[in-house]
């Protein structure tokens, strides 16, 4: 199949698997290495909690080679039991920004070194007849873009916070990955910017993922 890429940015898979009893551990490596080699970056998590054992955050430009890879680590004995599908994107309130905050919007480098603390959840706009975000004028929306995103710059250094679009592609029309020194850290910034307008009035939240970030042995160390 010939590849399928966004004219720019990157794709984003977030696969949420169980195990079985027929993991292939070798098939698993050999897929993490391949993806990597050709242009990938992935990110196995553990995950804490019953709704899944270990996932993969992959990134890549080619939506093909997202789908092998979902494809091989299935085959290897994993059972994909959630997933999200979402592109790295640069904000419209974010007109101007410099070159360099933008590529690393648009082609972020992950796992950011010394945070493990990882989370995802999935968000959208309220669209009720008296919340509704999308008839808001554009400058008043942009305030209050702006307000939230001060808030979650108050915790530079603690947490790289990378969103992704996903409208027309998920359920929901942003994905929030979390990427923090230490867990109460997730706590701390969610809960600190749920107060801001933008997330009070008007924000909707999809279920929530937390774990671990390693490399994949440590990874299936402790997920198998």
């Amino acid at each position: 199949m010939n590849p399928l890429k966004p004219s720019m940015g990157l794709g984003v898979l977030h696969l949420f698997c169980k195990s079985s009893d027929s993991v292939d551990k070798n098939g698993l490596e050999q897929a993490v290495v391949e993806a990597s080699s050709e242009g990938g970056q992935v990110i196995p998590i553990s995950i804490l909690g019953h709704k899944a054992e270990m996932a993969f955050m992959v990134l890549d430009e080619n939506w093909v080679a997202l789908r092998k890879f979902q494809t091989t680590i299935s085959n290897c004995g994993l059972e994909i039991v959630d997933s999200y599908v979402s592109l790295t994107e640069i904000s419209e309130y974010a007109d101007g920004v410099p070159d360099e905050m933008r590529n690393a919007r648009l082609y972020p480098t992950l796992p950011p070194e010394g945070k493990t603390a990882w989370c995802f959840y999935p968000m959208s706009k309220r669209r009720n007849v008296d919340q509704n975000w999308f008839t808001l004028e554009f400058e008043k929306r942009k305030k209050l873009m702006y307000e939230h995103g001060a808030s979650g710059r108050k915790f530079s250094g603690r947490v790289l916070q990378v969103i992704t679009g996903s409208t027309g592609i998920d359920d929901f029309e942003w994905g929030v990955t979390l990427f923090c020194e230490k867990p109460d850290d997730l706590k701390d910034v969610v809960y600190s910017m749920r107060f801001d307008e933008a997330s009070a009035e008007y924000a909707e939240f999809g279920p929530f993922y937390a774990g671990i970030v390693g490399d994949l042995e440590q990874v299936l160390e402790m997920s198998l």
